[in-house]
């Protein structure tokens, strides 16, 4: 774009932290550029169509607002769609941004932290701490005994790039590693120190399950109400992937008949979660608002790559480019 060319308006969605600004050196963008930054959530198609009718491009933070066809038909000044992140692609009708004329770039990712909020749920699940801490602070004292992870068993459903460091970590706290997947085989678990197990073993069995499975027509509901019945009534059920793989009605019964020891949820059906939703205040559920990726090392890959893809843009030749199966191209 070369100076006296109409102004391009970039949006970005969902900045939360109200940090987009200041993770990358947007003065390298021309002068007709203008940045704008939304800190809250536009809820609902409407809400969001209003919201972006004046620009040009629009970015988002992971899945945090997801992009199909009636929303992109509705924009017709979109020309340019910037995510964060790769794999999040099922949230945006890439066939229809291809029809519509609308170029689409991703970024790259770190994966591991993810892993550190699994194992900080694992954590303070068996031992307490978010209770004790809250006890502590409002005054009080040692609320209950807690139980240690050495000697129980581990059950990771998806034991690839994440479920393979958790599996590692697991090994490290004396814990014992059971694994499935539909093609995990005996070999590819034991080379992550896993055993595999039947789908039913593994929830029968295990002191707690985590999930590790991307979001797929196979694996919506891998989770139902069946494999949360053979659960141990103190077992624990972790959810840092995706919400659409567990029955979330099946796992809230279990929650407040206290059937299932209780949850560690980073990943719900609707973001934000709402204000009166149970899972905020059951005292089994320790909740966090979908911050497995949120890290400052995270954002400086999401805000520095979208930036090089808007000066590629803008240049002509756009870079990280999904087409309609998802597949990212360097340079189209």
């Amino acid at each position: 774009m070369s100076e006296g060319q109409q102004q391009m308006r970039i949006a970005f969605l969902d900045d939360y932290q109200s940090v987009a600004l200041d993770m990358a050196d947007w003065s390298r963008l021309p002068d007709n550029v203008e940045l704008v930054s939304f800190t809250d959530h536009a809820g609902g198609e409407d809400a969001l169509v209003a919201r972006l009718s004046d620009f040009d491009a629009v970015c988002r933070v992971r899945e945090r607002t997801p992009f199909p066809r009636s929303v992109l038909e509705r924009l017709p000044r979109l020309k340019l769609l910037l995510a964060t992140g790769i794999r999040n692609s099922r949230s945006i009708d890439l066939a229809a941004a291809e029809e519509l004329g609308i170029t689409v770039c991703a970024t790259g990712s770190h994966h591991f932290p993810t892993v550190e909020i699994v194992w900080g749920m694992v954590l303070s699940l068996f031992r307490g701490i978010h209770r004790e801490h809250a006890s502590l602070r409002a005054g009080g004292w040692q609320l209950s005994l807690s139980r240690c992870v050495r000697g129980k068993t581990i059950g990771i459903l998806g034991l690839g790039r994440l479920g393979t460091p958790v599996a590692e970590i697991a090994r490290a706290f004396g814990m014992e590693v059971a694994a499935w997947s539909p093609n995990l085989t005996d070999e590819r678990a034991a080379a992550a120190g896993a055993r595999r197990v039947s789908k039913e073993e593994l929830f029968r069995d295990s002191d707690v399950v985590t999930i590790h499975m991307p979001e797929s027509e196979r694996s919506i509901g891998i989770v139902g109400a069946a494999e949360i019945a053979l659960m141990k009534p103190d077992a624990f059920l972790i959810n840092t992937s995706r919400p659409g793989l567990v029955d979330q009605d099946a796992l809230l019964t279990a929650l407040i008949e206290r059937r299932i020891g209780g949850a560690g949820l980073d990943v719900f059906d609707i973001e934000p979660l709402p204000r009166d939703h149970p899972y905020r205040y059951l005292p089994n559920v320790l909740a966090t608002p979908h911050i497995g990726f949120v890290i400052e090392e995270n954002y400086r890959i999401y805000f520095g790559e979208t930036l090089e893809n808007v000066l590629a843009y803008l240049d002509g030749a756009p870079i990280r480019t999904l087409d309609a199966s998802g597949e990212m191209k360097e340079r189209s």
